[in-house]
């Protein structure tokens, strides 16, 4: 009877310690998060939205990777802006 209210206890404590664990790790994972890579050229498509992906220096490296999925490549709506000057 003894061994079984100990490992109750210890199943327990395990319990408790990793739920607190993984609320502790789930916010800091929240904190981390990388900031989106904007490059000239996004991939584009019904996978991908508007304005897409957006991490290719060269219209080569969008197309490549557009290849095959039916995705397209345009100019970043940020480096699209028409200047005032």
């Amino acid at each position: 009877m003894r061994y079984l209210q100990f490992i109750i206890a210890i199943v327990v404590s395990a319990l408790t310690s990793l739920g607190s664990y993984s609320t502790a790790d789930a916010r800091n994972r929240a904190e981390y998060v990388l900031p989106a890579i904007q490059d000239t050229y996004c991939l584009q498509g019904r996978a991908w939205g508007y304005p897409g992906t957006c991490q290719f220096s060269t219209y080569g490296q969008c197309m490549a990777t557009a290849s095959g999925t039916g995705g397209y490549c345009h100019l970043n709506p940020v480096y699209c802006r028409a200047d005032a000057s």
